[in-house]
């Protein structure tokens, strides 16, 4: 029997990869592309603009704003990660990528998604601060803590990555190199390699549980409490105040756990995972700041701020300019 170097000096090995993309819809690829152009474009703007307001308020300048704007920087770099080479695919059917730039795809992505899973948990977190321990709540969910959870989660994203990189580098990748999907995620990268990828699989497995399970658990756990709370507030509409501040997070969370549970741990023909992925990577993001800027009073006022200040310098600098172009 031939061993494993004998078969890969006969057949070489696999350093372009094929994104076959949407075939399924090539006579609406136009229509397909100029969707996701406009979807792309609102996804950026909406989420800068968050952080624009955010930035410029002080107002807003507190722990669930803190935590709204680094929810809006993940949904820029996982859009900014999938969507510009998707329009590609979209446009010509199909890309080539390099093997190490499908990669860096896949780390990139996966930090993304673990930094929203991250954000999320701590803006259950803080609502559950809030409600239910008010008078400890700047005590606790003060700016340090906020900067120290920010360091940590990007700590653990880059183990995590470094850690990936350096098992999926002793993978020997033989073809085919044609992937029926719009961007490189885990499995169809595997599926490519002719080495032993359980490895792979078990630390997938193993990451998911501190990754995923346990601030899913936090979440849940959370909100627990505050259900609780809010039951015993005796006033119907002080009930209904305390929980409009969480809808908007609830929606964000439902949306989040709920596109990428259908994907990884529930059966799906190739046709579904990418309608279900396209839900997590492009429609998601967009909608993130739309939910949070149409349900936050706070976030309204401010931007309408923000606009009246903007057009009233624009209008008090062009009445300047007149006043010195008349002298």
């Amino acid at each position: 029997m031939e061993d494993e170097n004998d078969i890969k000096n006969k057949t070489g090995s696999v350093t372009v990869i094929f994104l076959s993309g949407f075939q399924e819809f090539h006579n609406l690829r136009i229509f397909l592309f100029l969707i996701l152009l406009v979807i792309y474009c609102v996804t950026i703007c909406g989420n800068l603009l968050i952080i624009l307001v955010v930035s410029s308020s002080r107002s807003l300048h507190s722990p669930m704003y803190f935590f709204l704007t680094q929810l809006s920087f993940s949904d820029i770099l996982l859009s900014t990660t999938i969507v510009p080479n998707m329009l590609h695919i979209v446009l010509y059917e199909g890309s080539s990528v390099s093997l190490i730039g499908c990669l860096i795809q896949y780390f990139l992505f996966s930090a993304s998604g673990i930094l929203e899973t991250f954000i999320l948990t701590m803006m259950s977190y803080d609502r559950y601060q809030a409600i239910c321990h008010p008078l400890h709540y700047t005590s606790v969910m003060d700016l340090s803590f906020c900067l120290r959870f920010f360091l940590l989660s990007w700590l653990i994203i880059l183990v995590v990555i470094l850690v990936l990189s350096v098992t999926m580098s002793y993978l020997w990748f033989c073809g085919p190199n044609i992937i029926d999907h719009f961007f490189c995620d885990r499995d169809p990268i595997l599926e490519l390699s002719c080495s032993d990828t359980s490895i792979v699989k078990a630390e997938g497995m193993f990451f998911m549980i501190p990754l995923a399970i346990c601030p899913f658990a936090v979440i849940i756990v959370s909100y627990i409490y505050i259900i609780f709370t809010i039951l015993k507030i005796s006033s119907t509409t002080g009930r209904q105040k305390t929980f409009t501040t969480c809808s908007s997070h609830l929606t964000v969370v439902a949306m989040h756990y709920g596109s990428a549970l259908s994907i990884y741990l529930f059966p799906n023909s190739v046709h579904a995972k990418k309608i279900l992925s396209l839900l997590y990577t492009v429609v998601t993001p967009f909608l993130n700041p739309i939910i949070y800027s149409l349900s936050n009073k706070d976030i309204t006022d401010a931007y309408n701020k923000l606009i009246s200040t903007f057009y009233s310098t624009i209008l008090l600098s062009c009445f300047s300019f007149f006043i010195l172009k008349c002298k």
